[in-house]
């Protein structure tokens, strides 16, 4: 039974836009078909959708692609908000909206939860304590993706988390509109963003990007792809870039992404106490 209980967590701006969690959508579906299809009725929960239940329809549609049986649960505080989501749920097998927070009111743990631009308005204590309570709430095996991205996803940051410990970070950006790797600064999560200065590890990466991509200049006359792809594979001379399949590789590397071991961004001081 789901237990009903005051939502965890605060109402959220709820900005949201048709295909503004695309990348992150997409990443899942290749990079985590495992967990998606590990149980007989796999759960993924979207926490925290905004204001319209448009991403947590495509994430249904995306992922279900992969993972036929799979059931998504879209999870808000703001009662419209669940409403919204109830009335467009005929004709989705699978697909149900309710109320509740960083709780999870669901009948059995996830082995998914995508929790996208939920946690800008918290502190970074809060932050990690957000994903101390979410990795325990899944089912074993699952993944939590968090991150944040902008208003229409052009530009993207998320870490999966697996087994009670953030695992990978990937940098995501449409890349024609794309000035140099760092303007990826402002969509870090909130555990890292103020951790963007000099001895930090963040840093250090971006600094290195930066120059990578300013060395990849020449590969502009074959377009932004080809200069990210160079770039990163710079990078991955000095930094510890996954560049094998289904996390790297030059097919990821060409949609505008780049993922990394959690290693590589780490703070370098233990995180504040909650």
């Amino acid at each position: 039974m789901v237990r009903t209980q005051k939502p965890q967590g605060e109402v959220t701006r709820g900005t949201t836009a048709p295909n503004r969690l695309r990348r992150v959508d997409r990443w899942i579906a290749a990079t985590q078909a495992g967990p998606l299809r590990s149980r007989a009725r796999p759960l993924a929960v979207d926490l925290g959708y905004g204001a319209s239940p448009v991403t947590t329809v495509e994430l249904y549609t995306r992922l279900r692609a992969v993972a036929p049986r799979l059931e998504v649960v879209g999870i808000e505080i703001e009662p419209d908000r669940v409403a919204a989501g109830q009335a467009i749920m005929a004709g989705h097998e699978g697909l149900s909206f309710r109320r509740g927070g960083f709780e999870l009111p669901v009948d059995r743990p996830p082995v998914l939860v995508r929790a996208f631009n939920v946690l800008r308005q918290y502190d970074e204590a809060a932050a990690w304590r957000a994903w101390d309570g979410l990795c325990g709430r899944l089912a074993p095996g699952g993944v939590l993706v968090e991150g944040t991205c902008d208003e229409i996803g052009r530009r993207a940051v998320w870490v999966a988390l697996r087994d009670g410990a953030p695992r990978t970070i990937t940098f995501a950006a449409r890349l024609a509109s794309l000035g140099r790797p760092s303007d990826l600064a402002e969509r870090l999560p909130k555990t890292l963003i103020h951790r963007n200065v000099p001895g930090e590890r963040v840093h250090a990466l971006l600094a290195d990007f930066d120059r990578c991509w300013a060395t990849a200049a020449p590969q502009s006359v074959f377009g932004p792809r080809a200069r990210w792809i160079e770039a990163v594979a710079l990078l991955s001379r000095t930094h510890p870039v996954i560049a094998r399949p289904p996390y790297g590789g030059r097919h990821r590397w060409r949609l505008g992404e780049v993922t990394l071991p959690w290693s590589a961004v780490a703070p370098a001081s233990p995180p504040p106490p909650g």
